[in-house]
């Protein structure tokens, strides 16, 4: 099934919820309310419908006609529309602010031509006495200016019946929506032959795309056209599925939405399919805990997933499936900014038990000891440790949606991102659980490589022998200068040592020498330790090879950094009480 007959389905069971609007309308942001008394007088002040306070007052969604696709010329929206249109003031310059308010006008006197009803008589009527100048003379706000705007019959406003929502408006603009000559074709999404969407309603809240809105589908150039065909009819898709699938998309984008999260560049829109509502919701709050749990809410999805991510801790994969909603299908679209238009980064479909169990697979991958502070790292989280000076701003455009699409295909992850990874632990020696977990599941997913979870003492891999070694010399140097040295061999030497280690590890070798000569007046018995732990390291390396190499391959350098954070906290860690300390 494609990501549009999905978003189409979707559609129609919120449509049967009325969870969103029926064909021919959207969801528009509304500022204000003009009421009028029956002959088109305006009935005392505009109402303010924003919510918030101060400067943070926000306008409130609601269902009004489906608003036309603006793109340079001047065309109003039916019954409503932004204060340029409809009053004729704006906050701006306002070049084209005659022009929009007189189409405005004009276009509402044709299409309210010979009707009886008294709301659409009464803004007729409003519309042929209003001039500009009245704003100012009603002492309306300068904060109304540019907000969109609806209107109401004084006597129906206390029971928000608005004037586009009356039947005959609702009749009229059927009919309008029906005008035209309109060409037909067997949509691509749904396969029946219906009336072709020329233009597709704008998507918004892409993160980055414009904020009037994005499109999937376009054609606005003659490279683009096939066998003469123009705009919408190159990929011919009725005007109920093109409607359908924007919608749809639209409520999943709102802000606030429960089936969303950003993913670096990617804003990722999920949903569920299945006869129990309660699974469907079950598996949508279970994969947003998975993606986004700095939000440490008290909900049954946050719930799920610490008993999912205990299982993973300990390493009891094959539980999972006792835990997941059954019969579920679940489906995962990711999409980024590309000037008008929005790209289609990832999209992902199947049951929800086996997506979930590729995510968690992901978490076991990533799993090392001793593990990071947070024991479900965001995505983002994941990806900040990518970026240069961990700024979002600095996150390769291309990476968190290759990424995560890795993830939930089960497929190998994007190499770009072991290199990334490798460039910063040499550039800033911070060799942090997320980066040596990240570089662990990348081994162990692309390069079938066994990698140890915890400190593995029979582990000969040259890069994770060199990576312990290191993390001793550091050790030897604190012991002999005390923590508050201003720079210790890592901040100096890190980069290289991982990757030629030939140019740095003799010169250690000889210095840590005169730091355990120091170290043993201090502490004899610490110095035969420190000197115990290089011995079994260097009698591990291969006999006749070179114990440092010129350069080690990528591969190496991700090992390296997995040896260096085991031996480094090993230090750290407490022994174990015997027995007979615990009965005690």
């Amino acid at each position: 099934m494609s990501a549009l007959a999905a978003l189409v389905r979707a559609y129609d069971r919120m449509a049967a919820r009325n969870e969103v609007p029926s064909f021919g309308y959207s969801q528009e942001k509304i500022g204000y309310l003009i009421a009028l008394n029956r002959d088109g007088t305006v009935a005392g002040m505009a109402h303010d419908l924003r919510q918030g306070e101060g400067r943070k007052r926000v306008a409130v969604p609601m269902a009004v006609p489906q608003p036309t696709k603006r793109t340079s010329g001047v065309a109003p929206n039916f019954l409503w529309d932004k204060t340029a249109y409809v009053l004729g003031v704006t906050a701006g310059e306002g070049k084209r602010l005659a022009q929009e308010h007189e189409t405005f006008i004009a276009r509402h006197r044709d299409w309210l031509a010979g009707t009886n009803d008294e709301g659409l008589q009464a803004l007729l009527r409003f519309l042929e006495s209003w001039t500009p100048e009245q704003f100012v003379a009603r002492g309306w706000p300068e904060e109304m200016k540019d907000q969109n705007l609806v209107f109401a019959l004084e006597s129906e406003r206390l029971a928000n019946i608005r004037i586009h929502d009356r039947p005959a408006a609702r009749d009229l603009w059927a009919r309008l929506s029906a005008a035209g000559d309109k060409q037909e074709a067997a949509c691509l999404v749904t396969g029946n032959r219906m009336p072709v969407a020329r233009l597709h309603p704008a998507i918004k809240g892409v993160w980055g795309a414009q904020s009037s809105g994005a499109s999937i589908v376009s054609f606005n150039l003659d490279a683009f056209e096939s066998y003469g065909h123009e705009q919408g009819d190159n990929a011919p898709v009725s005007e109920a599925a093109a409607f359908a699938y924007t919608t749809a998309l639209n409520h999943f984008l709102e802000k606030g939405s429960r089936h969303r999260v950003q993913v670096g560049d990617a804003s990722t829109v999920f949903w569920a399919e299945a006869p129990d509502t309660g699974a469907a919701g079950a598996a949508e709050d279970i994969f947003a805990n998975f993606l986004a749990v700095d939000d440490k809410a008290e909900t049954m999805g946050a719930r799920k997933v610490e008993s999912l991510l205990e299982k993973v801790r300990s390493g009891r994969e094959a539980d999972f499936d006792l835990d997941l909603p059954r019969g579920v299908r679940f489906f995962v679209l990711g999409l980024a900014p590309n000037a008008a238009r929005l790209s289609v980064r990832f999209y992902l479909e199947g049951d929800f038990g086996d997506i979930a169990r590729r995510y968690l697979r992901h978490l076991a991958r990533m799993r090392v000891e001793p593990p990071p502070k947070d024991d479900n790292p965001s995505m983002w989280r994941l990806l900040i440790e990518t970026a240069v000076l961990r700024k979002s701003d600095n996150i390769q455009p291309n990476l968190a949606g290759e990424w995560l699409r890795a993830i939930l295909s089960d497929t190998p992850y994007p190499l770009t991102l072991l290199s990334t990874l490798i460039m910063r632990l040499r550039a800033d020696h911070d060799v942090n659980a997320l980066r040596v977990g990240i570089l662990k599941s990348i081994l162990i997913k692309n390069f079938n490589m066994e990698v140890p979870v915890s400190l593995d003492l029979e582990n000969k891999d040259p890069g994770y022998l060199l990576g312990r070694l290191f993390a001793v010399y550091e050790q030897i140097q604190i012991a002999a200068l005390g923590r508050e040295v201003n720079a210790t061999i890592k901040d100096k030497f890190y980069g290289s040592a991982s990757a030629q280690p030939r140019k740095v590890f003799a010169m250690l070798e000889s210095g840590s020498a005169n730091h355990l000569s120091k170290v043993g007046k201090q502490n004899r018995g610490r110095q035969i330790n420190l000197e115990k732990q290089v011995s079994a390291i260097m009698e591990q390396m291969a006999p006749g090879d070179d114990p440092f190499p010129a350069s080690l391959p990528d591969r190496s350098q991700a090992l390296f950094g997995l040896g260096y954070h085991h031996q480094r906290n090993e230090f750290f860690r407490k022994p174990e009480k015997t027995a007979v300390e615990e009965a005690v």
